[in-house]
């Protein structure tokens, strides 16, 4: 059984590579240099291959010719203090189409190689408010599989398939730790560098999820949200 993975170097896509190797798939990963104003979660899914043992599938995508977010351009991403700040409305950071681009591409290369599932690391509970991040957006993709691919055609459609959904992500980072994902390997803050900033939106819900789940991040933050701050000083 073979499954294309889409690995970013996040934790979601790290914790849904880790999934599809436990399930015995034959995983082949792929992931998108886009534009993207640094180049830290490309070399977090890089390591994670080399961790597995597994050959990264590397595709150019110019979507920073096309702008519209923070995350291809110099446009300012916001900082938050606390969850509540998130989700009010879609952020800058929202990559127009990004998440329907890369699966066409994805159902591509897993129709040339024979592989019969697309796995991808998106989540509808804590999360920026992505609108291609839904059970419904998954459900209209495999439906669009069906109907335009031969092995669709044919009656053998690639599943598109996104195991973490409906988790939040205490319960993604607890699966990890089951799983023994290594997340010291993973980056998921929107800004490059050496260390972690602990103020943008996905920050905010990985340190949260950590602390949900009763662990610590194993990353290195330039600063701390107030709640995570507490967390650590009552788990002394």
């Amino acid at each position: 059984m073979k499954a294309v993975v889409l690995l970013s170097g996040g934790l979601d896509s790290a914790t849904t590579l880790a999934i599809a190797l436990s399930m015995g798939y034959e995983t082949y990963p792929i992931t998108f240099r886009y534009g993207q104003r640094h180049s830290r979660e490309f070399e977090s899914a890089k390591k994670l291959c080399e961790y597995y043992g597994l050959n990264l599938k590397v595709i150019d995508v110019t979507l920073d010719r096309i702008g519209g977010s923070a995350l291809t351009s110099n446009q300012e991403i916001p900082e938050r203090k606390d969850v509540s700040e998130i989700g009010a409305e879609i952020p800058v950071t929202y990559v127009p189409a990004r998440n329907t681009i890369f699966i066409s591409i994805a159902l591509s290369y897993a129709e040339t190689i024979g592989a019969e599932k697309i796995f991808i690391g998106v989540n509808a509970l804590d999360y920026s408010g992505y609108p291609d991040c839904r059970p419904e957006y998954i459900e209209e993709f495999n439906r669009l599989s069906r109907l335009a691919t031969k092995v669709g055609v044919e009656g053998r459609p690639i599943e598109i398939v996104a195991p973490l959904i409906n988790m939040s992500k205490a319960e993604i980072i607890k699966k990890g730790m089951e799983l023994k994902v290594p997340y010291q390997l993973t980056w998921s803050c929107y800004r490059g560098g050496n260390r972690a900033c602990g103020r943008c939106d996905s920050c905010i819900l990985r340190l949260k999820g950590f602390m949900e789940a009763g662990e610590k991040d194993p990353l290195d933050y330039e600063t701390y949200p107030e709640f995570y701050l507490k967390y650590l000083e009552g788990s002394k």
